[in-house]
Order: C-alpha cells, then structure tokens, then sequence
C-alpha cells in the first residue's frame, strides 16, 4: 500500500514539474524581451531556456502518465533537474551578466523551487522502488 501511494505520488510531482516546465516554458520564450529588461539577464537566454523546457515537460508528463515511472527516465529527469538548478545559479557567477536585484530573485526561486522536486521525485522513486522490493 505504501509502494502505491509513493508510485502515485511520484506520478503527481512529475506532472506538477510537467505542468511547471510547460508554463515557464511559455513565459520565458514568448516573454523574454520583457523579462529580460527586468530581470538584467539575456534575452537569448531566456528564450532558448524557455525552448529548452517544452521538451522536459513532455518526458516529464510522458513519465508521469505511466503506470510505474520507468526508472531510467525518473533519472534522467532528477539529473536533468539538479544540473537546471545549479546551471541556473553558475549564471549568477559569470562576470559579464549582471542581473537586477529582481532577476537575482528570480533565478535563485526557480533554482531552488527546481531542486526541491528533484528531492521530491528522487525520494517518491526510491520509496516506491524500496516499498516494490519488499
């Protein structure tokens, strides 16, 4: 019983990161003239991010619609969400971006928010691996 509702679980964080992806996806490709003289940080990249999360929200939500996440794909999306959060705060390192205080908050909330659903999913996945095991 344990093993399903961490199955289930899982399933919602991955549609939750899905749904997430799609959504800055938009904001950041269609917005990115915008956000980029807010937030101090490059329109080109702003858009290919944003370009870059629509195919992420589709394995996500693919991986979340199945029966069991396959295992491989939860990985590649824990991984590929830890690398999201730590590329976005390097950007915050390079000398020659120079975010506004807004933009700063910005990359530093979504690193965060983005890091917290890689535990969350890395932990659903290992409890329902470890519950299915038993």
């Amino acid at each position: 019983m344990a093993a399903l509702s961490s199955v289930k679980l899982l399933k919602t964080v991955l549609m939750i990161d899905a749904a997430t992806c799609l959504v800055f996806g938009l904001l950041l490709s269609t917005g990115a003239s915008l956000l980029g003289e807010w937030l101090g940080l490059p329109v080109d990249l702003l858009f290919y991010a944003g370009l870059i999360l629509f195919p992420c929200a589709a394995l996500m939500a693919f991986t979340g619609q199945q029966a069991t996440p396959n295992s491989a794909l939860v990985l590649i999306i824990v991984l590929g969400n830890i690398g999201w959060a730590l590329a976005s705060l390097g950007i915050l390192l390079v000398s020659f971006i120079t975010p506004t205080a807004l933009g700063y908050g910005f990359v530093i909330i979504q690193a965060v928010a983005v890091g917290v659903l890689a535990a969350i999913e890395h932990r659903m996945f290992g409890a329902s691996h470890q519950m299915a095991s038993i």
